[in-house]
């Protein structure tokens, strides 16, 4: 018995040394991504702002019409149930028309927010542009990170890169533990890793997505912000300006010295996901200053299908139609979706897709 138990120690401080050293270990043992993973990297803090902005929340609320979901008709409070959301958001004119929480989530429940954490990278490289750090999207990679010349990316321009055709080799399958994505997640080493990535293709051609481009875009804006963190600029150029509510984080893959997971892992609460649709919703304006250049936003959300590029995507946003509206989007189904025209910003936050998102957004962005 006493054996039995000794071996049963062993193999648990063997699994526990297993799972903090081996990125291997680490996806066995938590295999697919899921809302709680802003708890188990190691992150920098986000502080709230001593002067929140808040949203007004209507009186009388305005619930949206039902929809069909698998052959049922159900009313849209039972198919945010259906489809597995935490949390959804219609805003309009700065006030809150619609707001369920769902699962045991609430107002100040934390939710990753996955690939949405991409269309904030973009925001921190045109900041970064406007403020002399980086020359221009036509400068090579190279320029910035001189040791990855030898592996082709004196050829890839960061506008490349922004738009996902920069050619890379980078395999994105989320339950595969020998692909780049699993690397770059479960990784502590996202540095190296992103220093060793390859070209498959000719720069320029085509759209491949592939999270490996935004990490690139954080390696560049690590060495040009010369020792400031990443969270830290982002703190200083867009989270305490528009006026956060609440704490939040950005996970780095490892405790010391680590570099923020810009491809991803933002953690943060719905409202404050909204805000920073209301930044771009205002052309990067924010109550009169311009946090974000113009001529960056109208950048990033304009449909483009020059030099390979995906007309449904631009320097990490996602673009639902060709009628000016755009989104960022996570791989559970996490959403920011701006209609200009509406003057709408929309946030679903779930624990996976389920529901053709885009498809009910412009939905209810005709309804509202």
């Amino acid at each position: 018995m006493k054996r039995i138990h000794f071996l049963f120690v062993v193999a648990l401080i063997a699994a526990a040394s297993l799972l903090s050293a081996c990125k291997y270990g680490r996806f066995i043992w938590y295999n697919f991504a899921d809302l709680n993973d802003y708890k188990i990297f190691p992150k920098r803090e986000l502080k709230a702002s001593d002067d929140p902005f808040v949203f007004h929340r209507v009186d009388v609320e305005t619930k949206p019409t039902g929809t069909t979901y698998e052959d049922k008709e159900l009313s849209f409070d039972d198919f945010l149930k259906e489809t597995k959301s935490v949390a959804f958001l219609i805003i309009r004119n700065d006030s809150i028309l619609y707001e369920r929480y769902l699962d045991k989530y609430e107002e100040a429940s934390i939710v990753p927010s996955f690939s949405m954490a991409k269309s904030v990278t973009s925001m921190l490289i045109g900041c970064a542009i406007a403020d002399g750090l980086i020359g221009s999207v036509q400068d090579p990679v190279s320029k910035y990170l001189p040791e990855m010349a030898k592996n082709g990316f004196d050829k890839v321009k960061i506008a490349h890169v922004l738009q996902m055709t920069s050619g890379i080799k980078f395999n994105e399958g989320y339950y595969n533990p020998f692909g780049e994505v699993a690397s770059f997640y479960y990784g502590t080493d996202l540095r190296k890793d992103t220093q060793k990535l390859k070209l498959e293709a000719e720069p320029g051609k085509d759209f491949a997505y592939a999270s490996g481009n935004t990490q690139l875009l954080g390696l560049i804006l690590e060495r040009v912000l010369n020792g400031k963190t990443i969270t830290e600029y982002l703190d200083e150029k867009i989270w305490k300006p528009i006026g956060m509510e609440y704490d939040a984080s950005w996970s780095i893959d490892r405790k010391d010295d680590g570099i923020e997971k810009t491809f991803c892992c933002l953690n943060a609460r719905a409202r404050d996901f909204a805000k920073l649709g209301r930044l771009y919703l205002h052309k990067g304006n924010w109550e009169g200053q311009q946090l974000v250049p113009e001529d960056w936003v109208k950048e990033s959300t304009k449909v483009d299908s020059t030099e390979g590029s995906y007309k449904h995507y631009q320097y990490q946003w996602w673009l639902p139609t060709e009628d000016g509206d755009f989104a960022a989007q996570g791989i559970l189904g996490q959403y920011i979706y701006v209609n200009p025209d509406k003057n709408l910003v929309m946030v679903r936050l779930g624990h996976k897709v389920s529901a053709n998102w885009f498809r009910q957004f412009v939905r209810l962005a005709k309804e509202y």
